[in-house]
């Protein structure tokens, strides 16, 4: 199993859009083939700054999920907003 993380800082202005978006395209999202679950989580101190958390069958699966035309049209919506950079890690359990 894959675990997914993409750290996200959006500018002010644009979080109640971003959550927004985020509520359309989660129940979608859960539906790719591979994905077990899609949450989001809000920094504790600064509310500006979020992370994804997906768990996926594996890097493929991720890969299926990233190349698709949803992913593409829903990454175009969202990277608009960004205050930073968006940083993504991919990790396994191995414990």
């Amino acid at each position: 199993m894959l675990q997914r993380f993409v750290r996200m800082s959006f500018q002010e202005e644009h979080i109640k859009t971003f959550k927004e978006l985020f509520s359309e395209v989660q129940p979608k999202i859960k539906e790719f083939e591979g994905c077990h679950s899609v949450q989001l989580l809000q920094d504790s101190t600064d509310k500006k700054v979020f992370m994804t958390f997906s768990v996926w069958d594996s890097e493929d699966a991720l890969n299926n999920y990233r190349e698709s035309d949803f992913f593409k049209a829903t990454w175009r919506k969202t990277k608009v907003l960004f205050k930073q950079k968006p940083e993504a890690f991919s990790m396994n359990i191995i414990q």
